[in-house]
């Protein structure tokens, strides 16, 4: 018997099967979590965690809680950057901001003393006049010749607008600067 081989076509064909009857598997065991009551999940839990059920944790929380566990057991978890933003959240920090992300390829425009500098994003950096840069407040200071906040120089960050004062406004108007 002659067996011809695999081509990439049937490859991925097996892989994506195998891949279905996993998403399949774990379909069914979040299935049967729904199905089970307080204190069978309350076993479930410390057999999956091995540690006490937290008391405060209700019956929806616990059931979603272990359906998050064998979700992240089959198809891995969050990404550490991920993990610290949450965990500063949960410290209650709210200086950290997620960082904005901007796709590969993605093209800025900022047009300074007439002329116009085009910064193509590229992964792990972002690419000006043929030269790769760590970041956006480097390529700024290379136009400028200052220092400037990168993201605020090419327009994906406001400007803090300086607070009024009756004063200051009583003399623009009359068109006095200070």
């Amino acid at each position: 018997m002659n067996r011809k081989p695999s081509s990439n076509a049937d490859e991925a064909a097996r892989k994506r099967g195998l891949e279905d009857a996993k998403h399949n598997e774990i379909a069914a065991q979040i299935e049967e979590i729904r199905s089970l009551n307080k204190d069978q999940l309350r076993q479930s839990w410390e057999k999956m965690f091995k540690k006490p059920v937290p008391e405060a944790l209700t019956k929806d929380l616990l059931a979603r809680m272990i359906a998050y566990r064998i979700q992240e057991k089959a198809f891995g978890g969050l990404d550490r950057a991920t993990e610290k933003i949450l965990e500063s959240y949960a410290r209650g920090d709210k200086t950290q901001t997620p960082q904005r992300r901007m796709k590969s390829g993605t093209v800025l425009l900022r047009e300074y003393q007439g002329v116009r500098h085009t910064v193509t994003v590229a992964d792990g950096g972002f690419i000006w006049n043929d030269k790769k840069y760590a970041s956006l407040s480097t390529i700024a200071k290379e136009i400028t010749g200052t220092s400037w906040n990168g993201p605020r120089f090419f327009g994906l960050r406001e400007e803090k607008k300086a607070k009024s004062t009756p004063e200051a406004d009583a003399s623009l108007k009359r068109g006095i600067a200070r």
